[in-house]
């Protein structure tokens, strides 16, 4: 295991001066790419005459549309967390580069824990794809299989991701997510297996960070992409703006407050 912190001297400066624009270059081209993949796979969808379109716990989803919903679950993340990825992929660049100092460039081990990050996403699409299968064998979602029904189900969902933003779970993990360069020095593994692991590892993070904020998607439509792009904003802001931690919190309370009014049949 290698020890970076002999190669850093201004972490926080320092360490974002190179490879900057590459490692942004590829984030913002890999975004668009899913973000446009994503479309693709919801126009694509909504095209298909099948019980991806039909509420009816009679109507079971076979294993293609599983593999479909699961498809859209995982381009959406992929488009939704690369950005909120990039201060701790930017880190990582930096502290590599200088670990190998002039012998080469970052990059494979860069895109390596990028994998790593976005491989537990996908694992988490996973698990949204049973709980969409789940709320549509109960007849829960709205006629397109994308939107809570209930608003009763979808007032818990909105209190219950309000509340969680108080929790010390979400504290501990959007500590982590705050501070590249400190995660990284405590995690650091050497070649591209340390790189994957330190990816998961961040990724594990991130998706116990941020995991109920992604299910509202069940609230406001799966395919929302204003709500999408809402959802990523607020994620990375949490991580990446002066008092992450009271903004995040501010956010709990906009949420809970919805989920009552909703509940209480005021919107």
């Amino acid at each position: 295991m290698g020890d970076p912190t002999l190669k850093v001297r201004d972490p926080i400066t320092d360490l974002l001066r190179r490879d900057r624009w590459v490692v942004l270059g590829g984030l913002a081209a890999l975004t668009l790419f899913t973000a446009v993949e994503s479309r693709s796979v919801g126009d694509a969808m909504m095209r298909i005459p099948s019980p991806l379109l039909c509420v009816s716990p009679l109507t079971r989803w076979g294993p293609a549309e599983l593999a479909t919903i699961a498809l859209m679950w995982s381009v959406m993340m992929v488009a939704m967390m690369t950005p909120t990825a990039s201060p701790m992929v930017l880190a990582f660049a930096g502290l590599e580069r200088r670990r190998i100092g002039g012998t080469g460039a970052p990059w494979g081990t860069t895109s390596t824990f990028l994998s790593g990050y976005l491989l537990v996403w996908m694992g988490f699409s996973v698990l949204a794809t049973l709980a969409q299968w789940g709320l549509h064998s109960a007849a829960m979602l709205s006629a397109g299989g994308m939107k809570m029904a209930s608003s009763s189900v979808a007032a818990v969902l909105l209190v219950s991701a309000g509340v969680f933003q108080f929790s010390s779970a979400k504290s501990a993990c959007l500590k982590h997510c705050r501070t590249p360069v400190g995660f990284l020095l405590s995690e650091w593994r050497d070649g591209m297996g340390g790189a994957l692991v330190m990816g998961v590892r961040h990724g594990l993070y991130c998706v116990g960070c941020c995991w109920l904020l992604m299910l509202l998607l069940f609230v406001a439509g799966v395919m929302n992409a204003a709500w999408c792009a809402a959802l990523a904003a607020l994620v990375l802001a949490e991580r990446v703006l002066p008092g992450g931690l009271w903004l995040a919190r501010t956010v709990g309370i906009v949420l809970a407050l919805s989920g009552g009014a909703l509940a209480a049949g005021l919107w």
